[in-house]
């Protein structure tokens, strides 16, 4: 997008400079990000909401105005969002939905970690988000996308989807599929006990983690997922990126691992975060290990199925790699549950 639109959005915002410089962040699949430089420093993270994914903005940013005062405290970093020049959060320009949040200086975030410290510390704030949203009341919150981390829901998709693919896309995808078909039944099994209804980010994957240069988890980001869920959904998908040092893009399965000392790590960074958990949903966390990486990797595998028309791809089969690291991953999980449990144990003490 051409610098001359930009600058009309940020002036819209009250922002104004004869030195302003915006630069993309490469992070992220869904929205169109970039870094707002003035004067040659970073201030601002400007994005544009992807409509087609987000399909009432406003709606998301209602939520997020819902919890972000809450959202902030000595230890836990408040996210700032500027306002438009008529008092709104939200900006509706040509392009669609702009909002724009302040920079917190020397912050960073990660793709992977070669750190059990950061493994901690990622745990002590996630716990720190559920510890600061905990009085807020889930039905207050309204749901932005039906189903988003329901199994039964995203097999639906995934059914629909095996009836519209073609030929060539279920040929190449056909161990995959038969894995579904296998699995499902026994990862959608983590859902049998009566759990309580949380306001959950939803998508606390590691690279939605902000730390600072130091290796302090500051806050969690990426927030318009903000709605009711499940501690299993935040913890699993904390798991799954925290403790396998390589993203779910890489395509050398042999490079994909569960890193029990990591795990261990997160876990006493959760514990330490003073987080109060039922025993239902202690005893949710060994499945919700399996459980998120099994539900990314089937939507992985169904977007390959539609076409592409969900994450952002760099090559036609993109996706499918994706699931079949995500499902290797899921296996790796299984194979390692007795050790999985032995760790867990930590956290009834």
């Amino acid at each position: 997008m051409d610098a001359g639109h930009l600058i009309s959005v940020v002036n819209n915002f009250g922002i104004e400079s004869d030195d302003i410089k915006f630069v993309p962040v490469s992070q992220g699949y869904i929205h169109n990000s970039y870094f707002v430089q003035i004067k040659g420093e970073i201030a601002f993270v400007l994005q544009r909401i992807n409509e087609t994914v987000f399909t009432n903005p406003l709606r998301i940013q209602k939520n997020i105005d819902r919890a972000i005062d809450t959202l902030g405290d000595s230890e836990y970093s408040r996210i700032h969002f500027l306002k438009t020049k008529t008092g709104q959060t939200l900006y509706k320009g040509p392009e669609g939905y702009w909002r724009i949040m302040e920079y917190i200086p020397a912050s960073v975030v990660h793709e992977s970690l070669n750190d059990p410290g950061l493994a901690y510390q990622a745990g002590k704030v996630l716990g720190k988000f559920h510890n600061l949203t905990n009085n807020l009341n889930p039905e207050d919150f309204e749901i932005i996308i039906p189903g988003f981390n329901d199994l039964s829901f995203r097999m639906k998709e995934f059914e629909t989807a095996m009836e519209l693919a073609g030929r060539d896309s279920k040929s190449k995808a056909r161990t995959e599929i038969e894995y579904v078909e296998t699995k499902w039944p026994v990862i959608k099994n983590v859902h049998d006990k009566k759990l309580p209804l949380r306001v959950c980010h939803n998508d606390s994957k590691l690279n939605n983690i902000l730390f600072d240069r130091f290796g302090k988890a500051l806050c969690l980001i990426d927030l318009d997922t903000i709605m009711p869920g499940y501690f299993y959904y935040d913890f699993g998908d904390a798991v799954r990126t925290i403790v396998n040092p390589v993203s779910e893009n890489e395509t050398d399965l042999f490079r994909v691992e569960f890193k029990l000392d990591f795990f261990e790590a997160f876990l006493r960074g959760l514990k330490d975060s003073e987080i109060q958990l039922t025993q239902d949903e202690i005893s949710t966390l060994v499945l919700g290990c399996a459980y998120m990486p099994f539900l990314h990797g089937l939507r992985a595998l169904t977007d390959y199925l539609n076409g592409n028309i969900y994450y952002k791809v760099n090559y036609p089969d993109q996706n499918l790699d994706r699931a079949k690291n995500l499902f290797h991953f899921t296996n790796i999980v299984e194979a390692k549950s007795t050790e999985i449990k032995k760790i867990l144990n930590l956290f009834k003490k």
